[in-house]
Parts: structure tokens; sequence; C-alpha cells
């Protein structure tokens, strides 16, 4: 850790191995990370109820607002139970890893109600970002997302700016930071609802509607 800064560096393959650790002990005790990823910074942590509650409590999320996942592989949406639809396997095969969300069915078994949205499915995205991809993979499943802001703030781009706006759950170890540097400006992911018979984006972002149709010409939405 750096004692300066209270954050990991989590940018040279050394300083990703370092990092892991402190990572990996942080979401065994149930508590939140803060980590780069392809758009903004992140918070989450292991998707069980007791971590998923205490990320809704950092975040002060509003009941019934689900968060994300983010995965290393469509091997780990086999392990969640979660299905994918055959037009939703042709955005994976062209857009993923990067920032396209899928929105899913399946995963009852396996995925906590908190993680689940109003329209019944789970949001997924196989992140592109190499330090986070290897921290999934070292945790063996999936962990949770969402941008690491407070209300009416932009998402942090640097793990600075989380160090400024969590002070005190930083010191209480409520927070553990991982510092992959300063991230370039960027779209969120895009989101599209595989949960029906054709696709549907609900969130413009990164990958533009007109990109995703040259592999599934018949995603509504986003025109």
């Amino acid at each position: 850790m750096r004692p300066d800064t209270l954050s990991y560096p989590f940018w040279s393959p050394p300083e990703i191995e370092a990092a892991l650790k402190p990572a990996l002990e942080q979401m065994e005790r149930r508590r939140v990370l803060a980590y780069p990823t392809e758009t903004v910074y992140g918070f989450g942590g292991a998707i069980d109820r007791d971590s998923v509650a205490a990320l809704v409590r950092l975040k002060r999320r509003p009941p019934g607002k689900p968060f994300l996942l983010l995965v290393d592989g469509t091997e780990t949406l086999a392990r969640l139970d979660l299905q994918l639809p055959g037009y939703a396997a042709q955005l994976v095969a062209r857009h993923w890893p990067g920032p396209l969300t899928l929105v899913l069915p399946g995963g009852e078994r396996r995925v906590p109600p908190q993680l689940r949205g109003p329209e019944g499915g789970v949001a997924v995205r196989w992140t592109s970002h190499p330090a986070t991809r290897r921290l999934i993979q070292a945790h063996g499943d999936a962990i949770t997302s969402t941008s690491a802001n407070r209300p009416g703030v932009p998402p942090a781009t640097s793990a600075g700016e989380i160090l400024a706006q969590w002070t005190e759950a930083v010191a209480l170890g409520e927070l553990r930071v991982l510092d992959g540097g300063r991230l370039a400006p960027s779209p969120p992911s895009t989101v599209v609802d595989c949960m029906g018979r054709h696709p549907r984006v609900i969130r413009p972002g990164a990958v533009p509607a007109r990109v995703l149709r040259e592999s599934v010409p018949t995603l509504i939405g986003d025109a």
C-alpha cells in the first residue's frame, strides 16, 4: 500500500500480482473494493448477500436498483446459470471483452435477488481491463460493479478522486482502493436488454447501436 495515498498500485504486472492478496482479503471480509475498468472506476466485491449489502450501504443505493456483474469470460456465465440467447451470443462474439453490458435471463440459483433488475434479468459485462480481469480470475467468480462516485458527482477516473470523496470509508477499512492510474475520458458501457425475443438498447454508450446492428440487425432502440 502507498502510505501517502492509502491505495494499492494496480498498474504493472508485478503491482497487480502484489495487490491481489489484499484485494481478495477485502472481498473475503465481505467489504468493498474500488478498481479501474475500461470506462471509469468501479465499486464492487463478491456477489453473496452480505457483500452486496456492504456495497449498498457504502454507495447509499436506492432499494431495487441493481448492480451489474463483471466476468472474465463466458465460462463464468455458465457457472452463474445465466442464459445466452442466440442473438446475445452474436453480440458477445463481436464485442466482448469490452464496454457492452448485456441483461441476461437465468441465474436464479446463483445470483442474489438484489442483483436482478426490474425486468428480472442480470446485467453482465466481460471487462477488457487487464488488471481487473486478473482480479476476477484470481477471485474465481464474478464481482459486482457500480460507478465509484457519490450522487450528483461524475464517476471517478482516478484513485485520488475516490480517496477524496470516501476518506472515512477507506480509513475504516470499509473500502480498499486499487490504483490503476488516471483513466481516459470514456462513455459508459452500452446496455442491451436480452430478455425478450429481440435485443433492445436500454442505455446508449460506448458501442453505438449502428455497430451492434452489424451483428444483430433486429436490435431495437437508440436509432
